[in-house]
């Protein structure tokens, strides 16, 4: 059976920032901790050995296949910083474009530094993220 790598745990999440090696991108990691805290009113919980996120919800797929995630969260990665946010809504694409430079995964926007990007627009997707998790999957962990 399937085994999650990434699952929430204990860890420090203040350790995990002190470990970032480059200065801005530390600096920027306690920025979106500011950010994500505020915005979503959840502590941060390391999920993994690498991604700090807010929150938590249950899903399962019509597969079988279920587990916990993170409603939101970042990890500042070497080559970019990470944004985890529901990103399933068509009217996102408009918020996207005022949100700055970045590129776009499947479940993820990258960034180079917090700098290149609208904070202003990052509370906007984060609380609409939010938002839309709780509604497909209210029986969430938050």
């Amino acid at each position: 059976m399937y085994e999650l790598k990434t699952k929430e745990n204990d860890n420090s999440v203040i350790e995990f920032i002190e470990q970032v090696a480059d200065a801005k991108k530390k600096e920027d990691a306690y920025r979106l901790l500011d950010v994500f805290t505020e915005t979503t009113g959840c502590p941060a919980r390391m999920w993994g050995t690498s991604i700090i996120g807010f929150g938590s919800y249950h899903y399962k797929y019509a597969s079988g296949h279920e587990g916990d995630a993170p409603l939101v969260g970042f990890s500042p990665r070497k080559a970019k910083i990470s944004l985890y946010l529901a990103l399933d809504d068509p009217g996102w694409d408009a918020l996207l474009e005022s949100f700055g430079k970045h590129t776009r995964g499947k479940g993820c926007v990258y960034i180079n530094k917090v700098s290149d990007i609208d904070v202003d627009v990052l509370r906007t997707l984060i609380r609409q993220s939010v938002e839309l998790l709780h509604r497909l999957y209210p029986n969430d962990g938050e």
